[in-house]
């Protein structure tokens, strides 16, 4: 599902992060790893993307992408990228909240893994129901009327090929304009 939704939105950060997420649930470290880079460039250095106008209640900001960028570096045995990254992580994250990344960065010391940050369980994306309405088909011709002629003294009834018109045959009659 994460795959079909990044081919629709290949800027959908958190479509990467969610991915990277199950990748490393699945031990495929390295598309972890490229998935959760792919996240971060695609927040284009902003410090979060606010996802709740989408339809997704959730806040998706760099320095959880880059805390679980770090897990993935650590699950390759890279431990000294990982510590640069949660260096970097530190720069990204609102002042005064670093205790999170001062105990990553004392793990990272100690090699042990990180648990990486995801979308919180049960939140799912559910688009405005102003943008689901327009999804549904919309008949802009109406429903198909007979109309039978709309030059007043025309009698007939049918589908054929115009017909030569004659003059003065079609000027409305003295009873129709009353």
């Amino acid at each position: 599902a994460f795959n079909e939704t990044i081919a629709k939105d290949n800027s959908l950060a958190v479509g990467f992060f969610q991915r990277g997420f199950v990748h490393l649930q699945l031990e495929m470290y390295e598309e972890a790893l490229s998935d959760y880079h792919m996240a971060f460039s695609h927040l284009r250095k902003n410090p979060f993307i606010d996802y709740k106008q989408l339809g997704l209640r959730h806040i998706l900001y760099a320095w959880e992408v880059l805390y679980s960028t770090a897990a993935a570096q650590c699950r390759l045995q890279q431990w000294q990228e990982a510590r640069v990254t949660l260096d970097k992580a530190v720069v990204w994250r609102p002042e005064g909240r670093t205790a999170i990344l001062d105990l990553a960065l004392e793990r990272v010391q100690d090699h042990l893994f990180l648990e990486p940050m995801q979308v919180p369980l049960g939140e799912f994306f559910r688009p405005r129901k102003k943008e689901v309405e327009q999804l549904d088909s919309k008949d802009f011709l109406g429903k198909p009327k007979v109309i039978s002629s709309i030059i007043p003294n025309d009698e007939y009834i049918g589908f054929e090929p115009l017909r030569p018109q004659k003059q003065g045959f079609y000027e409305p009659s003295a009873d129709a304009l009353q």
